[in-house]
């Protein structure tokens, strides 16, 4: 399996077509079909399935493309490592996000980031905190936020800030606080699927007060849990940034817990066998700086 392989596959499938990864790489059609072939033969595996339209991954494609572009992520970064200046940042650093933050600090790390780094390149993935560390395992991602990482001893973990978890509620809606875990029990919600970090807090502290929540709906994204709830059909125990991030803040209301423990702290995780790099440092003091500024509540 060669480089030129792994590169020629990942093309492939991120267009669903030999034709148009050809024009990409800039090689003759029958050339990438053979290269692809014998990759499919060394793994033993059918990579495509060819259709009229084109061709799609099979599930081992799909497993193949997912630890491709880990290596050619991992090979781009050793490359800029040995050919950069000693303390100027240069290459590209992945930074993984969950999607409150992204949508707040994507926008000023952008910005601070081009007038820190104007040799390197930045790119930014969203996910929740359960993937990103994945991620990070796995070379997808440099560097992450994350709500209350699982400890791994291939991951260093550095505590930032800690943020309250508070119901949000359609206006006019909210009920009478500070908020008992009890009184929660009596309130539709809207949850993320389980395991994800806000939900299992709520889970954890409801279970440690007795008490069983009521889900009525479950949804993977956060901007569409705060619009289902604006629009009326629940209420949602989120950190309060989500409502920061909201465009519509004037259809929310908010109701702090009774419980103090009832929060989340977020933190700047990296891989800890991945040898640190002027980019790695510079990046990871501009999330730093901006996690760490004051909020307004």
């Amino acid at each position: 399996m060669t480089l030129n392989q792994i590169e020629y596959f990942i093309q492939v499938a991120e267009h669903g077509s030999f034709s148009k990864a050809a024009l990409v790489l800039g090689v003759a059609q029958p050339a990438l079909s053979r290269q692809v072939r014998a990759l499919e033969t060394e793994l033993h595996e059918t990579l495509f399935l060819r259709n009229g339209r084109g061709v799609e991954l099979t599930e081992a494609g799909r497993r193949l493309l997912e630890h491709g572009q880990g290596i050619l992520h991992l090979v781009a970064q050793a490359r800029d490592d040995l050919s950069a200046h000693r303390n100027e940042p240069v290459g590209q650093i992945v930074v993984a996000m969950p999607p409150t933050q992204a949508r707040l600090l994507t926008l000023p790390l952008i910005e601070a980031f081009r007038a820190s780094c104007p040799r390197a390149r930045l790119v930014v993935m969203e996910g929740f905190s359960t993937h990103l560390t994945e991620w990070l395992v796995s070379g997808r991602a440099d560097l992450a936020l994350v709500y209350n990482p699982e400890p791994l001893a291939a991951l260093e973990i550095l505590p930032l800030r800690e943020e309250r978890l508070v119901l949000l509620s359609p206006a006019g809606a909210a009920p009478p606080g500070p908020l008992t875990l009890a009184g929660l029990s009596r309130y539709p919600l809207v949850m993320p699927q389980r395991g994800q970090v806000f939900r299992k807090r709520m889970e954890d502290a409801a279970a440690m007060a007795g008490v069983q929540l009521r889900v009525d709906w479950e949804v993977s994204s956060v901007p569409a849990i705060l619009d289902l709830v604006a629009a009326g059909l629940g209420h949602a125990a989120l950190g309060e940034d989500a409502l920061r991030a909201f465009e519509h803040p004037e259809r929310l209301a908010v109701t702090p817990f009774a419980d103090a423990r009832v929060h989340t702290t977020l933190c700047l995780v990296t891989p800890a066998l991945k040898r640190s790099t002027p980019l790695t440092q510079r990046t990871a003091a501009l999330l730093m700086k901006l996690v760490r500024e004051p909020r307004p509540r």
